[in-house]
């Protein structure tokens, strides 16, 4: 039987993984057999780059903190090689690099995934591991704005251009002044009474 103190520590590491996983708002399981080291402080470094937390942990302490969460369901992937893939703001990020790095390397296997408190399946998975990262939705939210204010800073510079504001005025009165004459046919209806 373990001793008071391992228990102890075993309590507090499951209790920090619940925290982790209630905190976040995804997370993926996978099995990392046959990673070798290079290839694993690689996976890391863009995991961090990514503010995504991975770590290696024991099925047993994980199925515990599942248990803890409600992720039930995820305890059906906990054997073999375990480690999981937490992030607090971003929610394709893990998925994204822990799919694309998979395809690469036959033994590593992505398992199972939660968003939001809920166990996704691979499908969810897959399509949330394609969806492009933060900073390429935001530029293309922020090109979405732009279009307009582009238009508009256009149109400003056109009546600079012309002149000013006073000028482009002067303009469109003069415009319909000399389009007037040329718009008014009923002219003759006057001068047939002064034929007769």
């Amino acid at each position: 039987m373990p001793s008071q103190s391992v228990l102890e520590q075993k309590k507090a590491i499951v209790a920090e993984l619940s925290e982790r996983i209630k905190n976040s708002v995804t997370g993926v399981v996978v099995s990392y057999e046959g990673i070798n080291t290079e290839d694993d402080t690689k996976l890391r470094k863009e995991l961090r780059e990514n503010n995504v937390k991975y770590t290696v942990v024991k099925n047993t302490l994980l199925s515990r903190a599942c248990d803890e969460v409600g992720l039930e369901d995820l305890k059906t992937v906990l054997e073999g090689t375990t480690a999981i893939a937490t992030s607090d703001s971003e929610y394709a990020a893990a998925a994204r690099i822990l799919c694309n790095y998979a395809k690469d390397h036959d033994n590593f296997k992505v398992k199972s995934a939660y968003l939001d408190g809920a166990v996704i399946d691979m499908d969810t998975i897959i399509s949330l591991s394609k969806l492009p990262t933060r900073d390429v939705l935001l530029a293309n939210v922020l090109g979405a704005f732009q279009a307009p204010i582009a238009s508009f800073a256009r149109a400003v510079q056109a009546i600079v251009d012309k002149g000013g504001v006073e000028a482009c005025a002067a303009e469109a009165k003069e415009a319909p002044a000399e389009e007037a004459p040329a718009e008014t046919t009923e002219t003759p209806a006057e001068e047939t009474p002064a034929a007769e």
